[in-house]
């Protein structure tokens, strides 16, 4: 299949089946990425757009009309970039409405003398949809952890063995079936088509975290916008996952009541002369802003804003603390925490985690399988949802077109996308049956 055209090319934008957009709805912005596959199976960024998200509140579609207009404007700026028709997508799916639980479950095999298959497996996870969950909620995916045959633990891959009762411990994920039919509301207005439904602290670990590090275990941490969320892997699954309810927009919130400015005035206070750690900040360090229309300037210091910025994020961490506790896992984290997402770009933000939590802390960039991208801000923690959605495409891809004769069940227990087909065809149909075209 022939590449897509030059970016600067003056043809116009023509379909091309071997890319993957990615699609980033959040709180803050809206973030398109198309991409494609190197040689060398690394990605290619191939063209981007962005727009200002109006009309999503913490991860949540308030707004149906803004958002649309505004995924509309990332798409077309990512379509000129890339001189290409998009038509498919995937999306990412959060918010404070994202639930998980841990359950256990069993069955008693009947053939006694044959090997456990994975039809067994697959009815062990069937018996897991059917629990009963609270009105308006789904089901959205069903993780494995590990399996006990006969009383055996810690079996990673149950195919092949032979016993009467098979037994496994699942983290299941849950969201609210409205969330996730506002998502697709909002993608079929704009002309567009879903594929998958992702899971966005599950896209973000797939571009910055590393296979050691899911194996060893390590907490993800995306700060967005209007919601924090985690997701904590050990021995390559993910265990735990959490939304926080707020993000880098509770900061900017703080500092426009405290300081006295205007909200645009209290973004580029944070971003440009904002620190996590107030000690850091000289006493003397002042910052001035313009004043109201025929009102003085004012001025504000930098350790002001710093101690803003600390109490929240102190806030946050705690929370994030709380839940890493929560999972069990706090001793087993070889891999510390990952901090990702705009948030994650505050000055100083690596060691107020590091005080705070006594584990070890790094920044995650999106670069770990990126080949190249037309803007160096693509490398940014903010993109890392945009970037893993792409890739997770390529993944879903790739099973689908593949021998899957010899996988393993432990690929399948590390699969960790959001929106099984059968949950989003649930939501097409819907939209089949009750919408217009």
């Amino acid at each position: 299949m022939n590449p897509p055209s030059s970016p600067n090319s003056m043809d116009s934008p023509t379909t091309h089946q071997d890319i993957v957009v990615g699609l980033d709805i959040g709180t803050t912005k809206i973030a398109c990425i198309v991409g494609q596959r190197n040689s060398h199976g690394k990605l290619e960024v191939i063209g981007y757009g962005k727009s200002e998200s109006i009309g999503v509140t913490r991860g949540v579609v308030a707004n149906i009309e803004q958002t649309v207009q505004s995924i509309r404007t990332a798409v077309e700026a990512a379509e000129k970039s890339a001189n290409v028709k998009i038509e498919v997508v995937n999306v990412g799916i959060a918010g404070q409405h994202i639930k998980s639980l841990q359950h256990r479950g069993q069955i008693i095999r009947t053939e006694t003398e044959d090997e456990i298959s994975r039809d067994d497996v697959q009815q062990l996870i069937d018996d897991m949809k059917k629990l009963k969950v609270l009105p308006g909620e789904e089901i959205l995916h069903v993780l494995p952890q590990e399996f006990t045959v006969d009383g055996e633990p810690g079996i990673k891959e149950p195919v092949g063995h032979t016993g009467v009762r098979l037994e496994a411990n699942f983290h299941i994920i849950t969201g609210q079936t409205s969330a996730a039919k506002n998502i697709y509301r909002c993608i079929k207005r704009a002309g567009l088509q879903v594929d998958q439904l992702i899971l966005e602290p599950i896209a973000s670990s797939s571009s910055v975290l590393s296979e050691e590090e899911k194996e060893a275990g390590v907490a993800l941490v995306d700060i967005g916008g209007g919601t924090t969320d985690i997701a904590i892997f050990q021995e390559g699954i993910i265990r735990h996952t959490a939304v926080i309810p707020f993000g880098g927009n509770a900061i900017t919130d703080d500092i426009k009541q405290g300081c006295g400015v205007l909200k645009k005035h209290a973004e580029a206070l944070k971003n440009k002369f904002g620190s996590a750690l107030e000690q850091e900040m000289a006493q003397d360090e002042i910052v001035v802003i313009p004043g109201l229309p025929g009102r003085a300037p004012k001025e504000v210091s930098r350790r002001n804003i710093a101690g803003i910025i600390q109490a929240r994020m102190s806030e946050i961490i705690e929370h994030v603390h709380y839940e890493i506790k929560n999972s069990g896992l706090e001793g087993e984290l070889i891999g510390g925490i990952v901090v990702t997402g705009g948030g994650s770009q505050l000055r100083h933000v690596r060691q107020l985690f590091e005080y705070l939590t006594t584990l070890d802390c790094r920044i995650g960039f999106p670069n770990t399988h990126l080949a190249q991208a037309p803007d160096r801000s693509l490398t940014a923690p903010t993109y890392a949802t945009g970037i893993g959605l792409v890739l997770l495409g390529f993944e879903d891809e790739n099973k689908s077109n593949g021998d899957h004769s010899n996988d393993s069940i432990q690929d399948e227990t590390r699969e960790m996308r959001i929106g099984p087909r059968k949950f989003l065809q649930k939501i097409k149909d819907f939209f089949e049956d009750e919408l217009p075209e």
